[in-house]
């Protein structure tokens, strides 16, 4: 991380594992409402693990950038085999990217034991991957002052709705709404880190009173003087409130369209004229009452003149 394709490329990660998520779970309460069940990640037709071989595959990706890849990380370690510290947060990076990788390669291994548990033991070890990303952030070696302070504080909101969800969805596995907020979460935050990258790494896009400097081998935002970071900061938090509301609005709107697709469909039609059995009397136009039958179940009208 610490520039904008170090944000932008993981954060398209969590955003369209965050989709899949929506997508999947909306289906599945739409064509099953009443035996819903959540699950920790969803196969695909012709290949199973496909989503889990991507994590493995992005993560790893990511370890490799942070420690290995680029002029600065040939070497992550010291001639005397110590940590430097400007490459201390690149190892805080590597080591979430390392937890998300065991959940997906535990999540295929309990996936193939064929356990009883392994959704719920899938579902401890994504919030264990969400509790490191949280805790890793929050205790940055990297100071997280100004701009880029309050772009993570705010992250850290979305990791911990997701971390509350994810742990919550082990005892409550039949709740949709707890696996929607979780979907949403992740998406959310993926969106989030992107448009961090864009935002703190495009000079065009940095406030009026604020600048890019070189430190340590990247670019960090910094403000001329107080008055204009706390206006940096005020545009930060406008900036995060559109964008709550447009992921509400994307979400509700995302939930009616698969509902219309998968959702259950409810037909109406006239009974018609029908004799009853008990009087042996046809029953008169005025007492003919619509009635609609929803799943092949037929409910009869009710004679609100008796």
């Amino acid at each position: 991380m610490g520039s904008l394709v170090g944000h932008v490329l993981p954060g398209l990660g969590f955003f369209l594992i965050g989709l899949w998520h929506l997508f999947n779970h909306i289906k599945l309460h739409a064509q099953n409402p009443h035996s819903y069940t959540s699950h920790p990640w969803f196969p695909t037709s012709k290949i199973r693990y496909l989503e889990l071989f991507l994590i493995m595959i992005g993560c790893s990706i990511s370890i490799s950038m942070e420690l290995f890849i680029g002029p600065v990380r040939h070497q992550p370690f010291d001639v005397d085999g110590t940590i430097p510290s400007n490459h201390l947060h690149n190892f805080e990076h590597s080591s979430i990217s390392m937890t998300f990788l065991v959940y997906a390669a535990s999540a295929i291994a309990l996936d193939r034991a064929g356990v009883k548990a392994r959704n719920d033991l899938s579902l401890l070890l994504a919030g264990i991957a969400f509790g490191q990303q949280l805790l890793l952030f929050h205790l940055h070696s990297t100071d997280h002052v100004g701009m880029e302070g309050q772009y993570h504080m705010l992250l850290q909101i979305l990791i911990s709705l997701s971390l509350t969800s994810t742990l919550m969805g082990i005892g409550l596995p039949k709740s949709f709404i707890l696996s929607f907020v979780r979907s949403i979460s992740i998406l959310f935050q993926g969106l989030w880190l992107m448009v961090m990258g864009v935002m703190l790494w495009t000079p065009a896009y940095i406030p009026k009173g604020c600048f890019l400097r070189w430190e340590e081998g990247h670019q960090v935002a910094h403000c001329h003087d107080d008055k204009s970071l706390h206006r940096a900061k005020a545009l930060i938090n406008i900036e995060f409130s559109w964008y709550v509301i447009g992921m509400a609005m994307f979400s509700v709107f995302f939930y009616l369209f698969l509902v219309k697709v998968y959702g259950e469909k409810v037909k109406y039609w006239s009974l018609g004229k029908e004799e009853e059995e008990e009087e042996g009397e046809a029953l008169s136009p005025e007492k003919t009452k619509l009635g609609f039958i929803h799943m092949g179940q037929a409910f009869a009208p009710m004679d609100i003149e008796r």
